[in-house]
Parts: C-alpha cells; structure tokens; sequence
C-alpha cells in the first residue's frame, strides 16, 4: 500500500509473468473514457515493472497494447486488450478496456475478467457519462475501485477541482492518497498525505525529503479528509472516538486499515499520476495499491457456476487443485495463428493440449448457437500486444490467451469434459442500431456466410438477422463506430466486400372498409380444365385482429372438400400483399357462394380462385399501409428529458408517462413508429452525451400516415 518500502520492479522484456497460486495474481481493469489516457498509463506501468523498454508509440502507431488493425489506424483502443506485468513478486494482469460506448461489449468483458477496477480520469477532461454509469455498476457488485488521475502535467490540469469532481460524481469514500506538486511546465512529484513526505522524481529517481512549507495548509486539509474516510471504514469502533479526542493515530494502522477498506470496496483512493515519456510519476504508489490494497482472486466472489442443464453445482473455490472451470471473455481471429481465446481461469488449473468441455452461452437469438463439445486446446500463451509469450500453465485466478478453441465463442466455459460446467453469463447490452448490407459480387456472398460466423463468434454485443419478409441481411450493432469496425474486418481481415444499403422496415396492408369480391377461374384447355368460382365478403378486423375465415355455404354450391382450398388460396394472396407487396393483415373472409364442377373443379383451381376473389375485393376499397409500431422506454438524466420528450414529438411518437428511477435519473415510456427510430440509439447518445439507454419492443400496426404510405407506394423495394 502507500508509502511502504517497495523491491522495485520485477519482469524482464520478453519473458511472459506466471503465477503458482491465486494469491499471488491480481486482475485489474482499467475503466474511462477515449482519451483519458488508460493506454499510455499501461505503457508506462509495463516499464516501470522492465516488461517493456518504454519508447513511445513507433511511427505506425503501434503501442503495447494495440493489437487491432484499425485501432492502429484510427488512433484509438476498441478492443479489451491483456497486458500482464509482475512487481514484488505479484502478476498483475491489466485489463485495457476500449473508452468508447460502442465496444462497452468488451468493456464488460474486461470487468467480468477482473476483481478491481482502475477508473482512469483525465485531468484536463474530466468524466463522462458513460465512466459515472460503470462507477455505479461497479458499486452495485461491490467491486473494489481506485481513481487515478492522468496528465496532471497538462496546462488546464486542476488537481483540486478535478479531486472535488470525482468526489461529486463517485460519491463517499473518495480521496487522495498523494498530492503531486507541479511547476515548470512538469510535475516535480508526490507529498504522501499519510507520511508527509515528498517524493521528489525531479532526478528521474525518487528521493524522500520534507515537503516545502507552501503546501501545508494544502496537506492538512486533504490529510484530514483522508484520515477521516480511513477511520470510517475502519473495524476499530474505537478508532474514531480516539482520533476525535485528538490522539495521533500510528500510520501503520491508518495503511493496514486503508488496505482493507480498499480490498471491501469501502474505500476509493484517489492517485495523481504522469505517464508520459520521460517524465513518469506516480508508477511505483499505483503498482503499490494494486498489489497491497486490491483484493486477489481468493478474495473476490466468483461468478454463478451450475451444470450444463441449469441445476446448481457443488461449491466452486479458487483452488488450482479444484476442477476446472474457466470463461472465455475475448476472441479474435489471426490471420496467421487462427482463432485465439482470451482466458479467465476461476478454479483448476489450464495446461496445454488438455481436452476441455465447452459450453455454450445462450444467445442464439443473437446467432450465437448453443453448444456443447470437447475440444483440445492448443499452446498456452502470455499476450502483450501482438506478441505472445509461451506460458506452461494458468491457474485459479490467472488469465491466459488459448490458441485452437476452434468452437468456443465469447462468453463460453471451459470445464472438465467428465463433469461439464456453466458459468453464468454476464449481462451484455442489446444492439440497437440496424445496418442492412449486401454483399458486392457473387464472390463476396459466397464467402460472407463464414466471414460473419466469425465476427459472431468474436463479438456477443453483435446480433445478425436474416430477414425473410425484407429479404435484408441486417447486422445489429452498438453505434456508428462499431458498424463501421466490424465492415472494416469484414474487408481486410476477411477479404468480404460488403456495402450499405437503406434499411426496410417490414410493413403490413389492411383494407379500409368492408366488401366484396369474387373469384372466377374457368378455363378449357383440352382434357380437364379449370373450373372453380367463389364469392367472398371481406371485412376489417381491430389492429390485432389477425385473420379470421368463416365458411356460410349452403347447398353445397362449394363442395366441402374444396373450402380449405380457398381459405388456402386467400391466405397465399395474403402473404404476397395486395398493393405494395407487404402481408395482409387483420381481416375476416367469409366465403357465402359459389360454384363448382364435377370434372374440372380442383383443389388447385378453388386456391386460384380464392386469390382472385381477394383481389377483386381489395380494388373497390382504400388499401392501407400498417406500420410497427414499438413499445419504448428510455433511462435518461433528469437534466436530458425535457430533449428526450421533445424529440420523440418530433419522431411521431407518444409520451405514456415518467417515473423517477434512483437518484437523478427518469425513465421516460413511450410508443413510437419503429420507421422512425432506426438510428435512435445514436440520437440518444448524443442528445443525452453518452449516458441514455433504451429497450424496444414491438406492440402492434397502426395505419401510416397517407403522405408517406403514398412515398412507399411509389417505392416499395
């Protein structure tokens, strides 16, 4: 923990850390908004520890940490990337979790993998929506949480107000372990708050001196509010009173009962550091938090485990000796190397060329197929950025990268293949934005199937419709960026072409008003003919009135064998639509009359009669065009509802009502035409600045309003 004798670092470039036991691991995510600097941080701790010679980005851009094509393009992490690193003996496996809402997908991953929770805040930018939802998220699973403070060296760099924000957006049990003490254009380094000691990087090496005198009135203030958060936590019920009274409580108390605050996730240290090259500070107290103060897997609730058929398992430890279940959190496809599965082992112990049982995950509606295999796995590696480093083992509690699961998926289980497993999956967002797509040549479809099995197989927050009704491939995603990401593989990872195209949404026909309508087919072609002929009354039924066929022949004018042929007849015509191609819908059929023949009377010709009859009904009255219409409900920030509100007016939609949701959030319900909101899922991003969520439903078909029912008439492909 803070200001405690450290050994240094330890780990050499190119030697992948390991673990013998659980106690000696501790999994880290790191959680903030694009450019808050989470990868310059992983950077700076990889050489802090020697795992890496730190450089800077080469000129393609590459970092450690970036091992996709189009993060290295686009300047940015989209991707949960593995860095593991070892000081005083500890692994520590960093998470690098993407900043961007649309791969919140891997975001979640990367939290389900770890046991703590580095939240990353820019000082020169401050937190965003999305970083204050994880926070809360976080809280509700009691994870174990750290704030760090990045570019304090950066001139609009506030170390006071950015400490104040994250106390009034994190809440209680916030504060600073350091305070960094800046001038010349850099950061000088750290007064311990607890010691009242500087720590003076201003050689390149940390030497403890007496702060200046300047910064007391600053120390006091922090050291109180420190001390107090501290004692609150504490299991000492007589802490408190003592230090009321005025006594000096020993540091050594204060730290061991930091540590386990911290380990609860009661307390929330705040650390200032700066990452850039050359002038780097801050690594040694934040890898001291991590391995003192973070809890280690032993010490961290594993997640649900039942059996492959849902009933509960015997209880499932953290023991490299326990049996085997470990969870696939990320998978990508190399070129080169084939499928690689990103790792959590929480019991047993993984070893290479094991035969392993993996289970599905549940997500076939998404086109993640259930399933259930053994599969031997293949070499056992240590990934830092595109290298990976050959390991003999990964046990309880450690993370590890598979090569060869050539069935597991994102969010699969790995369990022993005599007693199969299944740990409980984490909740994953629902895509909300379709994206229709074709593809370019007959090449490209041939080789589409296969390219999107694997973008599937990869990605759980990607869910792909085939639309019968549409005849539209829609790829269903988290946002602009990540449409554009998985394109992007589609093409040079996979060598498939594919390009957009306007979304159809699937619409329905009704008829406006009651008639009637027969159907002749009489025809002599030499030999049998065709003879059938019916009348029909046809009637509008309520919106969800589905379809009725009702049978009043009398006399038996229609033979009965015949009268499911023309039901069968009307409901083909249905299906195929009766103006603008779209299926019929809410009506009722009433067959009164008819006639037939006693040679030339069919089964095909009263189907092609029932047609007929149905179409001749539909042209004496109004056609109308139904559109979907979807049951919404939107969580917003009380500050966003009155835009929300507004804009759904604007959408043709209607407002049903609000309800107050925890603290300072709404959920606002309404019905809104689905046409309307294809692309809501990034209007609502930017409308509430990334911290709005919705979830749709389909109610029901309302009639579409004349001017644009007439635009899909004149267009309707």
């Amino acid at each position: 923990m803070p200001e405690k004798t450290t050994g240094g670092p330890a780990g050499a470039a190119g030697r992948a850390p390991s673990a013998d036991r659980p106690d000696a691991v501790r999994n880290v995510a790191l959680v903030g908004h694009s450019g808050s600097g989470k990868t310059t941080l992983v950077e700076a701790l990889l050489a802090a520890t020697g795992t890496i010679q730190r450089t800077g980005r080469v000129e393609d851009g590459t970092t450690v940490s970036d091992f996709d094509d189009v993060e290295m393009r686009q300047q940015r992490s989209i991707n949960l990337a593995l860095a593991p690193l070892t000081f005083n003996g500890i692994k520590i496996n960093l998470l690098d979790t993407p900043g961007y809402a649309d791969f919140v997908g891997d975001l979640r991953a990367g939290l389900r993998a770890a046991d703590a929770a580095l939240f990353v805040v820019s000082a020169a930018d401050g937190i965003d929506g999305l970083t204050r939802m994880l926070w809360e998220e976080c809280a509700s699973v009691g994870m174990p949480r750290a704030v760090v403070i990045t570019k304090i060296d950066h001139q609009r760099a506030d170390f006071d107000d950015v400490v104040a924000t994250c106390q009034d957006v994190f809440g209680d049990g916030v504060a600073p372990l350091y305070l960094p003490v800046t001038g010349d254009g850099g950061v000088k380094g750290l007064i311990g708050l607890l010691s009242e000691k500087f720590f003076d990087y201003g050689s390149g090496a940390c030497a403890e001196v007496e702060p200046d005198a300047a910064y007391r009135e600053q120390i006091d203030a922090y050291r109180g509010t420190l001390i107090e958060g501290i004692i609150q936590e504490s299991e000492d019920e007589t802490l408190m009173d003592r230090y009321l009274s005025g006594e000096e409580i020993d540091t050594k108390v204060l730290i061991d009962d930091l540590e386990k605050a911290v380990a609860r996730g009661g307390f929330h240290p705040v650390l200032a550091t700066c990452a850039a090259p050359g002038a780097v500070v801050g690594m040694r107290e934040l890898l001291e938090v991590i391995t003192q103060g973070f809890p280690s897997p032993m010490e961290h609730p594993l997640p649900e485990v039942t059996t492959i058929d849902g009933r509960p398992a015997r209880a499932v430890t953290c023991d490299p000796e326990g049996p085997l279940v470990a969870e696939v959190v990320k998978t990508t496809s190399d070129p080169y190397v084939g499928r690689i599965s990103l790792v959590r082992v929480f019991s047993g112990t993984l070893r290479p060329d094991m035969v392993v049982h993996v289970s599905g995950h549940g997500m076939a509606d998404r086109g993640h197929e259930d399933h259930d295999v053994d599969e031997r796995i293949g070499a056992l590696s240590s990934p830092l950025g595109k290298t990976q480093r050959t390991t003999t083992r990964c046990v309880a509690g450690d993370i590890c990268a598979v090569a060869k699961l050539s069935r597991a998926e994102t969010g699969d289980t790995l369990s022993d293949k005599d007693d199969p497993l299944l740990v409980r999956s984490w909740t994953m967002p629902d895509p909300l934005l379709p994206v229709a797509v074709r593809a370019r040549s007959k090449a490209d479809e041939d080789k589409l199937s296969q390219a999107l099995a694997r973008l599937v197989a990869e990605d759980p927050t990607l869910r792909l419709e085939n639309n019968a009704e549409t005849r539209q491939l829609v790829l269903w995603c988290m946002g602009e960026a990540h449409a554009d990401v998985l394109l992007d593989h589609l093409s040079k990872r996979h060598g498939v072409e594919v390009e957009r195209v306007d979304l159809r949404v699937p619409l329905r026909e009704t008829l406006g008003a009651k008639t009637k309508g027969m159907g002749r087919n009489v025809k002599q072609t030499g030999g049998h003919g065709q003879y059938a002929i019916c009348h029909v009354e046809v009637e509008p039924l309520p919106s969800g009135g589905g379809f009725e066929f009702v049978d009043k022949i009398v006399g038996g004018v229609v033979p009965r064998q015949f009268i499911p042929s023309v039901e069968k007849g009307v409901r083909a015509q249905m299906e195929r639509g009766l103006l603008a191609g779209y299926p019929v819908v809410d009506i009722r059929v009433t067959l009164h009359d008819g006639k037939a023949h006693s040679v030339d009377s069919s089964d095909m010709a009263f189907q092609i009669a029932g047609q007929l009859a149905l179409k001749e009904a539909a042209a004496k009255v109004p056609v109308l065009l139904l559109e979907p219409v979807d049951e919404v409900s939107i969580l917003v920030e009380d500050d966003h509802v009155g835009a929300v509100m507004s804009d759904l007016s604007s959408r043709r939609g209607r407002v049903l009502g609000t309800e107050p949701v925890g603290v300072g959030r709404t959920l606002v319900k309404a019905e809104v035409p689905e046409l309307e909101i294809t692309r809501y899922a990034i209007d609502l991003r930017s409308m509430s600045h990334g911290t709005g969520s919705f979830h749709r439903s389909f109610l029901r078909y309302e009639p579409l309003p004349s001017h644009l029912a007439d635009k899909l008439r004149a267009a309707p492909e």
